[in-house]
């Protein structure tokens, strides 16, 4: 009688049998196929559907086809159809096909990043797309990029390298000595700086009651008149991309003060750094490369698969030192050891996709992706400012528009029922002490038509807003 088989020689056979890794594709292929027919946001009998999950951890071990199966018809229909065109809620980015392929591929070689010896491979990409940006954006040689999750970890890398090189220009080494007894550091920025800029500062140490905020104008932009003076202690933080208007900090007015003051500048471009990477939209990043270091999304602007997020510093030194960890067992490599430029150590190979996606583009197709979204924005803003009751309150000088209606009350109820709707998703904000209906033209599969659609939706749950308000006649 034949014995059972044991858990290895099951997932052997699972392995080498293409059957499950076929059908998996074939779900996501569906999927692919679907994402712009669906509902943008998920149904709420979707949703219920979701407590099939809630459940006590298996005694035994399952079937491998049975969870994928469950995946693609529980999991599937509960996702937000971010990559379709027509989701400006956040600022998501849809998917490049080279870049979601490529990442697809990575999967199966399932690399770990943190060093050459490791993953080859992976320490040439970063080298490679590490130069590419530095072309890309113009920025001074010799800048090093980290390859991170996302901007709110690249935003924590730029200022523990600012930390590290003040502390260091006073005589003091903050990886050997640390925060207690440390001369004291002055933060500088906006008061329009997003909340993963006062994260980082809150998990440095530095401590959120003593930023020093500075007045912005009506546009979300810092007034270089209303700053305090500049000094070697201070790191100052800009901002381009205001996540609510799009709009961009003064670079060209702000860092040649800055840099004469001796501050470490660091600017906060999620979204907006990408705007550098255009000749019909540089102009406003003028004077950004003149920063110390840049934070930047790839699964933004750029539609990397998620996640994707860079810091970039020109103080190599600076940034390594500020991350680096060392142990007997470290076999450094002869070109790139990834993990010398990010707080991680083991980290997936989302340099792989970032490469594709910068490979297939190019220089032009990066212009045209980028330029695109703005030109989305802007059909937007004019469509919605023929319908009466709303209000486009920014310059659309990027890819955000921000829309009010007459009252706060209207304005969130008007977009509660876009978001019923399902036609597109949109999110609200709170601009200068207002609400607001917030949209980010993200995605490069949004099309004029999904802009028309969109339109069409807003001026639907006005009419059907102001007509529930209406009071009955007599």
């Amino acid at each position: 009688m034949k014995e059972k088989s044991t858990l290895q020689e099951r997932m052997f056979n699972e392995l080498s049998d293409p059957t499950l890794f076929q059908s998996a594709e074939r779900y996501g292929l569906t999927y692919l196929s679907e994402v712009r027919e669906r509902h943008v946001y998920p149904k709420e009998e979707d949703l219920q559907n979701l407590s099939c999950f809630a459940e006590p951890m298996p005694e035994q071990t399952g079937k491998a086809q049975d969870i994928i199966d469950q995946l693609h018809s529980v999991g599937a229909p509960a996702t937000v159809a971010q990559i379709g065109g027509r989701y400006f809620g956040f600022v998501n980015g849809s998917v490049i096909p080279a870049g979601l392929a490529a990442k697809n591929l990575s999967i199966f070689w399932d690399q770990n990043t943190a060093m050459q010896v490791i993953s080859p491979v992976c320490s040439k990409l970063e080298v490679v797309v590490q130069q590419w940006l530095s072309d890309l954006f113009g920025f001074p040689a010799g800048v090093v990029a980290g390859f991170v999750s996302g901007t709110s970890m690249a935003n924590f890398c730029g200022l523990a390298a600012a930390r590290y090189r003040l502390l260091k220009k006073q005589g003091w080494d903050i990886s050997e000595q640390g925060m207690i007894g440390a001369p004291q550091l002055r933060i500088v920025t906006s008061k329009h700086a997003h909340s993963t800029i006062v994260k980082a500062i809150s998990l440095l140490g530095f401590g959120k009651a003593n930023i020093e905020w500075v007045d912005t104008d009506d546009q979300g932009r810092i007034i270089p008149e209303s700053m305090p003076v500049l000094d070697s202690h201070t790191i100052l933080i800009l901002q381009a991309g205001n996540v609510n208007s799009g709009s961009f900090d003064p670079f060209y007015d702000v860092c040649g003060q800055a840099k004469k003051a001796g501050a470490w500048i660091h600017v906060d471009g999620a979204f907006g750094l990408w705007a550098g990477a255009t000749q019909r939209l540089n102009h406003l990043t003028k004077g950004f490369e003149e920063a110390d270091s840049w934070a930047v999304d790839g699964h933004k602007t750029l539609n990397t698969p998620y996640d994707s997020g860079i810091v970039m510093c020109n103080d190599s030194e600076a940034l390594s030192t500020s991350l680096h960890m060392s142990a007997g067992y470290i076999i450094e490599g002869d070109e790139r050891d990834g993990m010398f430029f990010t707080p991680e150590m083991s980290r997936r190979s989302r340099i792989i996709e970032l490469w594709a996606t910068l490979k297939y583009l190019g220089k032009s197709g990066v212009d045209e992706l980028v330029y695109g979204l703005h030109q989305k924005a802007i059909l937007f803003a004019a469509q919605i400012s023929e319908i009466g009751g709303f209000r486009v309150r920014n310059d659309v000088v990027f890819n955000q528009v921000i829309v009010q209606c007459d009252t706060d009350s209207q304005t969130e109820s008007v977009m509660r029922d876009i978001q019923d709707q399902g036609i597109c998703w949109v999110g609200g904000s709170t601009w200068f002490g207002q609400k607001v209906i917030r949209i980010s033209i993200c995605a490069w599969t949004t099309t004029d038509e999904d802009i028309h659609l969109a339109v069409s939706s807003f001026r639907q749950a006005l009419q059907k807003v102001k007509h529930a308000n209406v009071p009955p006649q007599e």
